[in-house]
This record gives C-alpha cells, sequence and structure tokens, in this order.
C-alpha cells in the first residue's frame, strides 16, 4: 500500500471528521425527534434544546478547515449582527414582528437568548456554504461543455439564493418553534415582515460572508443544513 501524502492524508483526517460529526448531527437529531414524538419525555428533551444548538455549533466550527482570524470574525459579526437585530426586534417590534421569546433557549440579554446570536451564524454559514457547494457543481458542469460560469452571477446568486434558503429554513422552522415554546408571536400569527427582515438580513450577512477570506469548503455545513432541515420538517408535519 502507497504511502499517503501530507495531502492525501489531511484530506482523510477532515473526511473522517466530517463522517463522525454528521453521524453525531444525525444521532442527536433522530433521538430528539423520536423523544419529541413519541415518549412521554417531551418537555426534558425540549428542554436540552440548547444543548444540541450548542453541540451542532461547535461541530461546524471543529469540521471549518485552516481556521483563521477572518473565519472567527465572521463568527463574531454574524453573531453580533444577529443578536443586535434580535435586541431590536424584541424591545421595539421594527424588525421581524412583535414576539417575545420564552425560556427554553436559555440565559437572554436584553429578552433575546444568547443561543440566537450562536442560531444565526449556524443558519448563515451553512446557507452560505450550500451556495458555494451548488455553485461548484454547476461550474463543472459547465467547463464540460466548454462554457464559464460569470463571477457576478454566481455573487449575486450567493447573496440572492442564500438569502432564500436561510429564509427558507426560518419559514420551516417557525411553527414547530412556537409549539415548543422557542417564542411567541403576537395574535399567534406569523407576520409575512418576518420573513422580509429574514431575507434582507440574510442576504447582509451573505455578502459579509463572501467578503471574509476564509476557506469555505466545509461540507459538514451541507449536511447540517439537511439534517435541520428535515428534522423541523418532521416536527412541522407530525408535532
Amino acid at each position: 500500500m502507497a504511502k499517503k501524502t501530507p495531502i492525501e492524508h489531511l484530506q482523510f483526517l477532515q473526511r473522517t471528521k466530517q463522517n463522525i460529526a454528521t453521524a453525531i448531527a444525525i444521532l442527536f437529531h433522530v433521538i430528539g425527534l423520536i423523544g419529541i414524538l413519541f415518549t412521554p419525555y417531551k418537555d426534558w428533551f425540549i428542554q436540552n434544546t440548547s444543548l444540541n444548538l450548542c453541540l451542532m455549533a461547535v461541530l461546524l466550527i471543529w469540521n471549518q478547515p485552516q481556521k483563521n482570524i477572518s473565519f472567527f470574525g465572521f463568527v463574531t459579526v454574524v453573531f453580533i449582527t444577529g443578536m443586535l437585530t434580535e435586541v431590536i426586534g424584541i424591545n421595539t417590534g421594527r424588525l421581524f414582528g412583535n414576539y417575545t421569546y420564552g425560556t427554553v433557549l436559555g440565559i437572554k440579554f436584553r429578552g433575546v437568548p444568547w443561543l440566537v446570536g450562536l442560531n444565526w451564524f449556524v443558519v448563515i454559514f451553512c446557507s452560505g456554504t450550500c451556495m458555494i457547494k451548488l455553485q461548484q457543481w454547476f461550474k463543472r458542469k459547465f467547463e464540460k461543455e466548454e462554457q464559464e460560469l460569470s463571477p457576478r452571477m454566481a455573487a449575486v446568486s450567493l447573496i440572492i439564493d442564500g438569502a432564500l434558503l436561510a429564509t427558507f429554513f426560518d419559514w420551516v422552522m417557525e411553527p414547530v418553534a412556537v409549539k415548543l415554546g422557542f417564542w411567541q408571536w403576537q395574535n399567534s400569527v406569523v407576520p409575512f415582515y418576518n420573513y422580509l427582515c429574514w431575507f434582507i438580513i440574510s442576504a447582509i450577512l451573505l455578502l459579509v460572508y463572501r467578503w471574509f477570506t476564509f476557506n469555505k469548503d466545509n461540507h459538514f455545513a451541507v449536511h447540517l443544513f439537511i439534517i435541520q432541515t428535515l428534522f423541523f420538517l418532521a416536527l412541522r408535519t407530525y408535532l
């Protein structure tokens, strides 16, 4: 057996990390789904949502290749922006609409759980990475046909389509979050304005995602986005 080169060894380690993280993510979400839908311990599983969210964020960062200052700068910008917009929303109603957070997501800052900022990072990073992966696939298809993917079109697609993807995730999650007590809307109605704000803020953060120079080849982010979307779709359907 030929000895692996240093690059091949790093690629092998990265694939191993991705497989381990994906297996853990699937396991936790499947157990959570079963616990919420089919056991008498529904409340216990709901109360431990914060643990699951923290673990997924840790796995996401663990799988990030070549972590650098730019990457952690992006994490910080998204976290602060997410918290700031939510604080404005909660306290003024000028963003998202009129809503309040429950106690499930843990310790709050001015009415907003700190974990919400972390969730903004996870959603934006996963959405942006999904678009990068999709563009890489299109680029390979175009190259086979001796065509070129327009850089301007790729940039616009990353921002607009990525924001639509993030907003779609919020749309899937909203009714589930309300039923699980994450937050509540005034008159129990999710306003269209919420999704409009999600789209605009996501587009701005994806522009930041594009600006920051770090390795965006985090395949686990794609897996995590699919796993979480299917998790909330299942709860949306059967809860």
